[in-house]
């Protein structure tokens, strides 16, 4: 008797449709955060970062509109595909910190990503953003003269040294940055990427008084029991093992907004709650009392430093061409 096998049944048609429907979303999800990756990386490459920085940010978007074409091509996007393959050269043209880069350039690359935007419109069906995209020549964005905005900071900066009034180092930064544009030759800046960047120090600066804000009742609470209980058990505490984490947290957080005086306070702080833990060093209470005065001194300075820059981003904002 011949015995015949049952081979396996092929798709069906909807169940095939399906499948393909399913892929499309995960590519429509893939494709929306590669697409967040390079605008973000693409906002902070305009503003001049140092040259590790530049090509580190050009390789991340190299990177993102690569995945971005390869995964349209598996799944034979191919207007997709090729838009996003077209657009590496103008990657290329802005990947090298040392070489010139104009403007153009820019607005070159924006354009492309644009294509790409509509391509992966046309193709999914989902509406890509593209806000950050400027898509043809008759709306091109409001740019400044790098040499005009490196006068108008200097003369914001000026006005601070001449006054008594306390600043932080927005304007400075931003100077910094001006120059750097300057010695590669870029001749204009994008003032909505300016603007982003004030958008970013202002959150930066608000996330980080929160925090504070949010930790400071707990480290008082630890304070004022190591102040009670003179010395610390063995095993310490889990209150106070948290406490030294927190204040790590906070040090680093203070890092990265670049707030030196409150970094240099809680890296004090942490090196002395840390002593205090392993080594179980006996503190007088008076020493107590002077950390949590302060600690609320540092709040203090904190909010005053927060207000500075919000001060100094409004006058920046001010002098920018609306």
């Amino acid at each position: 008797m011949v015995m015949f096998v049952e081979g396996p049944k092929p798709m069906s048609v909807e169940t095939e449709d399906a499948f393909q429907k399913d892929l499309v979303d995960l590519f429509v999800q893939e494709a929306q955060e590669w697409l967040q990756q390079i605008h973000v990386a693409l906002d902070e490459l305009q503003q001049a970062p140092p040259f590790e920085r530049h090509r580190a940010l050009a390789q991340t978007i190299k990177v993102g509109i690569t995945n971005l074409g390869g995964s349209a091509a598996t799944l034979n996007l191919s207007d997709v595909e090729r838009a996003s393959f077209a657009a590496l050269p103008f990657v290329e043209a802005v990947q090298d910190p040392s070489a010139r880069i104009t403007a153009d350039d820019f607005i070159a690359l924006c354009k492309q990503l644009g294509h790409v935007h509509g391509a992966l419109t046309r193709a999914t069906g989902v509406p890509f953003d593209e806000k950050h995209v400027p898509v043809s020549s008759d709306d091109q964005p409001t740019m400044i003269a790098t040499q005009e905005l490196l006068v108008l900071l200097r003369g914001l900066q000026d006005q601070y040294t001449a006054s008594d009034t306390s600043h932080r180092n927005v304007v400075q930064t931003m100077m910094v940055q001006a120059e750097g544009l300057m010695e590669r030759g870029v001749e204009q800046c994008n003032v909505a990427s300016i603007q982003e960047f004030l958008d970013r120090s202002a959150q930066g600066d608000q996330g980080f008084l929160q925090v504070v804000r949010q930790e400071l009742p707990h480290l008082t609470a630890v304070l004022r029991t190591l102040k009670k209980d003179g010395v610390v058990p063995s095993p310490p505490s889990s209150d106070l093992q948290n406490a030294v984490e927190r204040v790590a947290q906070l040090w680093s957080a203070a890092q990265q907004v670049n707030a030196s005086h409150a970094m240099v306070f809680f890296m004090g702080l942490h090196s002395f709650l840390t002593i205090v833990m392993q080594d179980r060093v006996a503190v007088n209470a008076q020493n107590y009392d002077a950390i949590q005065s302060r600690l609320g001194q540092n709040v203090t300075a904190i909010e005053e430093w927060a207000e500075s820059g919000r001060r100094e981003r409004l006058a920046i904002q001010g002098a920018l061409p609306q």
